[in-house]
This record gives C-alpha cells, sequence and structure tokens, in this order.
C-alpha cells in the first residue's frame, strides 16, 4: 500500500495519481458490443440464442430454453436451508422498509387566481435489472436492484443474469422470488443490455436497465443510453476510512480487504492522524492477509490501490475525503456525527466503529448500488426516486393566465419567438 502525508509538498499530485483510474479504452471491444447490439437490434432472439451460445457455453436452441418460470423461482427458495431463505427475507424486509420512506408522492397547490400548479409522480411501466452469473453470483444485488423498484410501483421487472456453462446459482433464482421479479432471462453480457434495451420477441423492451456488469456490459450500457435508461457506469469498488487511531487495527485491515476482495482494481484508503496506528494496520493486513481465501485479488488491489494516509487533524482528514469523494465511507471515530456535516461527497456513510461497510452490502437497508470514481460529487445511490418519473401539472384559471400571459409576451417576444408570444396574448383579458 502507498503511504502519503499532507504534509508532502507534493500530496496533491500523489492523491490524484492515488485516484487516477480510467479504465482503458477498447476499440476492440467497442466495436464488438457495436456489433452485438446491432444483430440483436435486427435479429431479435435468434442474435441472443446465437450469442449466449458463443459466450456462455451453452447449447440451446431457442429462448424458451433461457426462461426461468417464477414457479422454479419459488422451487429455488423453499430449496434453500431454512438458514438462508430466513437471511434473504430478513434482508429483503429491512430493505423494503428503508426504500418505502424514499416513494414520492404527487403534490399540487392553487394560487390565489385559481391556477393550480403541481407534480405527477408516476413510476417506470417496465425495468431490466443485469445481475452477474456464474461464479460472480451477488443475490445482494438482485434485492437491491428490485425492491426500490417495486417499492416505486414499477409494473413489471425483466431479470437477466447469465449461467455460463449452464451453472445456475440457485440463491439468485431465491432473491429474485423474494424481490417479486416478473420475468427471468438466463442470458447475460451486451446481448443481454441490447434485448432489454430494444426488445425481442421473447424480451420485453423495458424503460430503464440498472445493475453492474463486466466491461460488455458497461460499454453495452453506455451505447444504449437514450433508447433507454440507465442507472450509471459503475468503476470498481472502493472504500475509504477515517480512523481516530482508537479502533481495533484488525477490524480496520478487514474493513480494507472486504472491498479489496472484489478484484484487483478496487480501492481501499485509510485515513488517519496517528502515524503509529497507520503502522498497526499495516502490519494487521500482513499478518491477516495469508489466511484470506482471495489474498492474491486482495494483495493486487492493496498494492496497486490501496494507500495509508496520514493527515494533520480529522478536519484535515474531512478535506481529503470530500477531494476521493468515496463510494463508501467509514467514519471510524469517537464522534462521527462531529464530522458528517463537512461530508459533502460520498456514495454511503457509515458511522462509528461497529458499523462496518459488509452490514451496508447485505442487509443494513439502504442501496449498495453506490457511485464509484468520484462520482459522489453529482451522484446518489439507487433508490426508488430512480424508478419513478415526474411530470409538471399547470392548469391556468382565465385570471391566471391573462396576468402571466403579459410576462410570458414580453419574454418570448425577447426571444423573437411571436408564436409562442400570440400564443400567450390570445389569453390575456383586456381591461
Amino acid at each position: 500500500m502507498r503511504e502519503l502525508d499532507t504534509r508532502q509538498t507534493d500530496f496533491q499530485q500523489e492523491l490524484k495519481n492515488l485516484l487516477a483510474f480510467e479504465e482503458e479504452a477498447n476499440a476492440n471491444v467497442n466495436h464488438a458490443v457495436e456489433d452485438i447490439l446491432g444483430h440483436v437490434r435486427r435479429r431479435g432472439d435468434e442474435a441472443v440464442v446465437e450469442y449466449t451460445n458463443r459466450f456462455d457455453r451453452m447449447a440451446v436452441s431457442s429462448m424458451a430454453d433461457l426462461q426461468i418460470s417464477r414457479d422454479r423461482l419459488q422451487a429455488a427458495l423453499e430449496s434453500l436451508p431454512a438458514k438462508e431463505q430466513e437471511a434473504l427475507r430478513e434482508a429483503a424486509q429491512r430493505i423494503r422498509d428503508y426504500h418505502d420512506r424514499q416513494a414520492q408522492t404527487s403534490w399540487q397547490y392553487t394560487e390565489a387566481d385559481g391556477t393550480v400548479l403541481g407534480q405527477k409522480v408516476t413510476p417506470l411501466d417496465r425495468v431490466g435489472i443485469y445481475v452477474p452469473g456464474g461464479k460472480a453470483a451477488y443475490p445482494s444485488s438482485v434485492l437491491m436492484n428490485a425492491i426500490p423498484a417495486k417499492v416505486a410501483g414499477v409494473g413489471e421487472i425483466i431479470m437477466t443474469v447469465p449461467t455460463p456453462g449452464g451453472e445456475v446459482n440457485s440463491l439468485v433464482l431465491a432473491a429474485a422470488a423474494v424481490a417479486g421479479v416478473d420475468q427471468v432471462f438466463t442470458i447475460g453480457g451486451a446481448q443481454a443490455v441490447g434485448a432489454l434495451a430494444y426488445g425481442t420477441e421473447s424480451v420485453p423492451r423495458v424503460d430503464k436497465i440498472v445493475g453492474p456488469g463486466n466491461i460488455y456490459v458497461a460499454t453495452a450500457k453506455r451505447i444504449v443510453f437514450g433508447a433507454v435508461g440507465i442507472d450509471m457506469i459503475a468503476g470498481p469498488s472502493e472504500i475509504c476510512v477515517v480512523c481516530d487511531g482508537k479502533t481495533d487495527p484488525d477490524w480496520i485491515a478487514m474493513d480494507l480487504f472486504s472491498q479489496a476482495e472484489h478484484d484487483q482494481d478496487a480501492q481501499s484508503i485509510l485515513i488517519s492522524t496517528d502515524e503509529n496506528y497507520l503502522e498497526s494496520v499495516k502490519a494487521s493486513v500482513e499478518k491477516l492477509l495469508p489466511e484470506m481465501e482471495r489474498r492474491d485479488i486482495i494483495d493486487a488491489s492493496l498494492s496497486a490501490r490501496g494507500a495509508l494516509i496520514k493527515v494533520r487533524d480529522l478536519d484535515e482528514a474531512v478535506e481529503v475525503v470530500n477531494q476521493i469523494a468515496p463510494e463508501h465511507l467509514e467514519l471510524s471515530v469517537e464522534n462521527p456525527e462531529s464530522l458528517l456535516s463537512g461530508i459533502r461527497h460520498a456514495g454511503a456513510i457509515f458511522m462509528g466503529r461497529y458499523t462496518a461497510e459488509a452490514l451496508g452490502d447485505y442487509c443494513a437497508g439502504p442501496n449498495h448500488v453506490l457511485p464509484t470514481s468520484g462520482t459522489a460529487r453529482f451522484s446518489s445511490p439507487l433508490g426508488v426516486y430512480d424508478f419513478q418519473k415526474r411530470s409538471s401539472i399547470i392548469h391556468f384559471s382565465a385570471e391566471g393566465a391573462s396576468q402571466v400571459g403579459r410576462t410570458a409576451s414580453v419574454l418570448a417576444r425577447g426571444e423573437g419567438l411571436t408564436a409562442h408570444a400570440r400564443s400567450a396574448e390570445y389569453r390575456i383579458i383586456e381591461d
């Protein structure tokens, strides 16, 4: 892990270098994805089956072989050990309870002249959820993407999950049953994104696609945006921990591991005022790493993108956090509330020594789909609001149209748009 100190004259440049991450532009990937999307758009099911057989080592003859019934989802749930069923249901309920509080409702108000203005909130008709499959199977992603959509009132949820070599993950299917997913297709990659975005004979066209995926999925989402909405283009997972030096260093080392184990591009950063404590955590990392199942990935991640940052005080720690704008932020300090008001940029904030980021990944309640790569500066976690849209309501009375029409006329003529002006002027009541 890199060791930085804000007292270094080149600290800002070193921090910039640490945070720099841009997935290598690959013309071959772009070309391949554009080709796949074009075929799916033109040929529908035929192309989806062809690409699924090629990329996922399958041998199916039709889309019927790639659909999973609601009965099968329920059977997958009932086949799980009772402990796993209970965990899924408890996590789902906590996520639902949290997101219930996010739901927006329509509103309006009436002005003195009888004019009514307001906003109509409407759920999306149909949403597509992309879930990674095979060995990288995440039932938690099913819950985090589907439940807010259900709370929002989305009419239909279509889930795609690849099953390379026919490998089906029962936990993922069970999570779909718990979350109330309507249709599941065992397809993945750019072909799944294309099927959701454009629709095929079997896959309904959706209004928005959400969920993580590899570079082919991310590239496809970027390309289809406009034809369909998307949640975000997610980068590698990140954690930033601010510690006052009083939390067990083994705890913090494991918190850093929890994100580093995702993949070698993940980023784990510890910020502290205590230089000796940073050394203690470094020692814990070296002690605990050999026993980790994914130690090679963790080691690669920490070596390439991990860092220990020494700051003068906690106020400076907050300044550095705002520069990083991390996906996950742990405030492992005595009084986290004292720092909270200064935090402007973070996807999710975990308060206190006992609040491990891992709790948020599964069952705390708030969404784990978060902005990465510094986009917390302008983006928010996935939520119910991502599955609702807002329409303005404007209903003028005769008196209101007359009064406001005079203002509109002046502004329209100032812009040289006389048809606009005259349209408003027709409604003006002359004294």
